[in-house]
């Protein structure tokens, strides 16, 4: 494990390489959030660092990355900058890259602006629609509404660690990972998102700058996703040539769940 600060033009990146460089290309990750930085996704990569270079750092705005900046700073095209620059300052040539979450947005839009510098992508518990497609998904899943019930009367507490875990005996590992990584969730306003202020993460039509990008694409998601149900995944699979594997009795934190499982379909993907 390799910590260092990348000047990126008007920020620095907190990067965190893991394994070593090699002849295959480096994997360059993309958290969600955007808050609390990459650290809840260690659980996953660990795994794959065995035999893979994995490339993880804080969006502007997150985690140890710039902080203090202004609003227009915190827009989703500067992370697409600041990733694109991150190649370049670390000569990593062209690359796999992997969106988590939001993190999958943000890697459609990288893909859109640098498709040249993409070899594969990876899309994991992402979807690639508007947010108000999950509703029809989560209206009448009873276990969706209980969690949320639960996670409700924690005022906070539990951080939705009973939404995006589905085993809860792990529910509690989770929320101890969360809470090492502290309580600070960053500088991007979810209040600025509601209100619209926050800059869509690519522009037109995400199928077809996909289909545009005419790479191979991995979408990987948990079969119980509470945060992007499932039927978004299989929805971009048919709309997209790809490949789609879906990790039975997890949810929207598969990577932690089932670590092992998880990397190594990405680590199959990526051969």
């Amino acid at each position: 494990m390799r910590d260092s600060f990348v000047d990126a033009g008007d920020v620095t990146l907190f990067v965190r390489e893991l394994g070593q460089r090699s002849e295959k290309p480096s994997l360059v990750v993309m958290h969600g959030g955007p808050d609390v930085g990459h650290g809840y996704l260690l659980p996953g990569f660990e795994p794959l660092a065995r035999d893979h270079h994995v490339v993880l750092f804080d969006f502007r705005g997150c985690g140890r990355s710039s902080r203090g900046l202004s609003d227009d700073e915190l827009q989703p095209e500067y992370v697409v900058r600041d990733t694109h620059r991150l190649i370049e300052r670390l000569n990593l040539g062209q690359v796999d890259l992997l969106g988590f979450s939001t993190g999958g947005r943000a890697a459609i839009g990288f893909v859109d602006k640098h498709p040249e510098q993409v070899r594969r992508l990876v899309l994991a518990s992402t979807s690639a629609y508007p947010s108000a497609d999950n509703a029809p998904y989560l209206a009448n899943w009873d276990e969706y509404h209980r969690r949320q019930r639960v996670e409700n009367q924690a005022h906070g507490a539990l951080r939705n660690s009973t939404l995006f875990v589905w085993d809860l005996d792990l529910a509690p590992a989770y929320l101890k990972l969360l809470n090492s990584l502290g309580t600070d969730l960053g500088d991007w306003s979810e209040e600025r998102a509601i209100k619209g202020l926050t800059h869509p993460w690519f522009h037109g039509d995400p199928e077809n700058i996909l289909r545009t990008f005419n790479k191979p694409i991995l979408i990987l998601h948990g079969e119980y996703d509470m945060g992007f149900p499932v039927q978004l995944a299989h929805r971009l699979h048919t709309a997209v040539p790809s490949d789609l594997i879906v990790i039975p009795n997890t949810a929207h934190m598969s990577h932690f769940e089932k670590p092992e499982l998880w990397s190594n379909h990405i680590r199959g993907f990526l051969a």
